[in-house]
């Protein structure tokens, strides 16, 4: 079983050695790429004000956060939601873990393993040089509906975010989908479905070995060695 934490932030700016903070924390848990229905999320009490800029990105008051609990408040329910060892998949992830980090020892907590951090923007570089990767951009690009992000929000985002990471990871066929009376339409995904092929009861010619090698050498950016 493999779990992963998709993980958003909003802050009050760029820099938390400016002395901008976090005030929302979104994560959504993936259990071998399937989004399990558990998410953790929490607004959160900056303690200073928030500059216009940042509430035209998120929409987050102070009048709306003061009521909300501060980061050492929380911090112990967040660590035990993302646990010791899971992937935590973020967009532009250097963003986030310099808040996460700056807080994490503001509050005396170790820092997050940076080996746990899968970076989807270098991800979708990867796939896609010189190409928008924005999460809007993924999103138009990969058919996912983010019609209703008037703000950035972090669950939301995350939501959003676990939807794109399924192209990403190849894992994922919008055309197929199942659903019984009822219930919500779910897109599946193939990553994980065993499928089994009859053995040849004979070897490859040599000219096939020739023709694959030179079809391998035409595949750019072949999954294999963005995930190997």
């Amino acid at each position: 079983m493999t779990r992963e934490i998709i993980l958003d932030t909003e802050t009050t700016g760029l820099d938390p050695y400016a002395g901008h903070r976090i005030v929302e924390i979104g994560c959504v848990e993936l259990i071998n790429l399937v989004p399990t229905g558990k998410v953790y999320h929490q607004y959160i009490n900056p303690e200073r004000d928030m500059p216009m800029e940042a509430f035209n990105v998120h929409g987050l008051s102070n009048d709306f956060l003061i009521n909300h609990p501060k980061f050492q408040e929380v911090v112990l329910e967040f660590l035990t939601f993302i646990g010791d060892d899971s992937k935590l998949v973020i967009h532009n992830a250097s963003f986030d873990m310099k808040f996460l980090d700056w807080e994490m020892e503001r509050t005396g907590h170790s820092l997050i393993d940076r080996s746990r951090v899968v970076d989807t923007l270098e991800i979708a570089r990867k796939q896609n040089p010189g190409g928008r990767n924005s999460l809007d951009a993924l999103c138009k690009k990969y058919g996912v509906n983010n019609s209703h992000r008037e703000y950035h929000g972090a669950l939301l985002d995350s939501q959003l975010l676990a939807d794109v990471y399924l192209y990403l990871k190849g894992g994922r066929q919008p055309t197929f989908v199942l659903q019984e009376e009822g219930a919500q339409v779910t897109e599946a995904t193939t990553e994980h479905a065993p499928v089994e092929f009859a053995y040849r009861s004979f070897k490859p010619s040599e000219n096939e070995i020739t023709e694959h090698g030179n079809l391998i050498t035409k595949i750019k950016n072949p999954k294999w060695q963005i995930y190997s």
